[in-house]
């Protein structure tokens, strides 16, 4: 925690996000002991979902525990939606929740249990070097200090502070793909490959990383070039780079409504059939109720 606020000027003000869990717990408590000797504001939010009865009851236990670490909580109760999946859509309800707090700085508590389980979706899913990148230590305003700390140390962080974690009933719910992953693949993939399987997966997913960023740059740069009135330029496609290709394609299709976590490599392959390979095929069916389609010169998400 030291080390993530290290650059940050006295009177940054620092939010934990806050579930109730023992990650999120271990980051509160974490953040309520480092933040004053920097002369931080910190603070915590508790965002109730609304997907279970008595949820509401847990944010107030989650805000209760907040205040007796020294942090002032606050509770925003979200409507989840339903577009991408359940996961998905509680995620962007989520962050829509934190991006509208009074906070510079907000902290979340993934570990790196929870970067290697991303990087794995993102495998299955197939999509590419961005997906298997994981997430960011920082990526604009988000912060997170856990990435290299496995779930038991926050566990374990928990149990010497006297908190007590609240356990989410779908975590253990393996129609949820995440808990599915998290509870059979995960124990397989560790007994075949090691204990340092997980620990693998995260520095993978930090080199990937470098190499997303420059390609996503690339693509940055060329974005205007392919940019037309009535669509993406063809032919301005055409001549990029088939990585660079991909992720203008990709760009598109989520600024046009496409929800990113539901995208797939799949997808967004046939996206770029439409400019490589076209024979009048028809439009390509995209995740959020929107197809892509070329007219002669131009291709469109809609």
């Amino acid at each position: 925690m030291r080390a993530a606020l290290a650059d940050l000027p006295p009177g940054t003000r620092v939010t934990a996000a806050v579930s109730g869990g023992a990650d999120s717990l271990a980051l509160a408590a974490a953040l309520a002991h480092a933040a004053p000797r920097r002369r931080l504001c910190p603070g915590a939010a508790v965002i109730d979902h609304g997907l279970q009865a008595g949820s509401d009851q847990q944010a107030a236990v989650a805000a209760d525990q907040c205040r007796e670490l020294g942090l002032d909580p606050v509770v925003r109760r979200v409507r989840v939606g339903r577009r991408g999946g359940p996961e998905a859509a509680a995620r962007s309800a989520r962050y829509r929740a934190l991006d509208r707090l009074d906070a510079e700085v907000l902290l979340l508590g993934h570990t790196l249990d929870d970067q290697a389980e991303t990087v794995l979706l993102g495998l299955a899913r197939g999509s590419g070097a961005r997906s298997l990148a994981g997430m960011a230590a920082v990526s604009g305003h988000y912060r997170r200090p856990f990435l290299g700390l496995r779930r038991a140390d926050t566990a374990a962080a928990c149990a010497a502070l006297g908190l007590e974690p609240w356990v989410d009933p779908h975590n253990g719910d393996r129609r949820f793909l995440r808990s599915a992953v998290r509870l059979d693949l995960m124990p397989v993939l560790e007994a075949v490959l090691g204990a340092g399987a997980v620990a693998a997966l995260g520095r993978s997913a930090e080199m990937l990383r470098e190499d997303a960023d420059a390609l996503d740059e690339w693509a940055d740069k060329a974005w205007p070039d392919v940019c037309a009135a009535d669509g993406l330029d063809v032919a301005a496609l055409a001549a990029l780079p088939a990585a660079v290709r991909t992720r203008v394609l990709r760009r598109a299709a989520v600024l046009a409504g496409s929800p990113a976590g539901a995208l797939s490599g799949r997808q967004v392959t046939a996206m770029e059939r439409l400019v490589t390979d076209w024979r009048g095929q028809g439009p390509v069916a995209l995740p959020g109720g929107l197809v892509a389609e070329r007219r002669c010169d131009r291709l469109s998400v809609r």
